[in-house]
């Protein structure tokens, strides 16, 4: 071999930095993908959202009605997405005989809210989390999430819309 064989080019030069850095810019963002902080468990990231049980709810009038009956809402800290003609609700049993009933659409950029982690829900878009009462609870949604009078009597709840 001659020094003429084994001399590198500026082009190759720099064809194979651009490599490089690349190759490193790509395993920079593939690592901070996996690192467990992801925006859906901000607080508790080994834990993951459930779906909620979604039940058909009845509009008539100026409500939606829906049975708790033979659903998650049967039960105290019980928790399921309304979805309606009228809308989509989250709704929790938070006693034997109340409930609160939030708009399941995040503030943050519209999503629909379909998961919750212990007594908190979840958006499956974002991460934004929010308590039972709508509040935000973390980001990146600011503003808390619509509340509706809950009502219940004879195994109906009745979210005044």
């Amino acid at each position: 071999m001659t020094d003429d064989d084994t001399r590198i080019t500026r082009r190759r030069f720099c064809a194979d930095a651009c490599t490089v850095t690349s190759g490193i810019t790509v395993a920079t963002l593939l690592s901070a993908c996996g690192s467990g902080s992801s925006p859906s468990s901000p607080s508790s990231p080994s834990s993951v959202p459930v779906m909620l049980a979604a039940l058909s709810g009845v509009f008539s009038g100026s409500a939606v009605k829906v049975s708790a009956t033979g659903s998650p809402l049967a039960e105290v800290g019980g928790a399921a997405l309304v979805q309606s003609v009228a809308g989509e609700f989250l709704v929790a049993r938070t006693s034997a005989s109340a409930f609160s009933a939030v708009e399941a659409v995040c503030t943050h950029e519209g999503c629909t809210i379909t998961g919750a982690d212990g007594a908190i829900y979840v958006c499956p878009c974002h991460g934004s989390r929010y308590d039972r009462g709508g509040h935000v609870v973390g980001g990146p949604a600011t503003a808390s999430l619509r509340q509706y009078t809950a009502t219940f009597a004879d195994g109906i709840v009745t979210i005044a819309v």
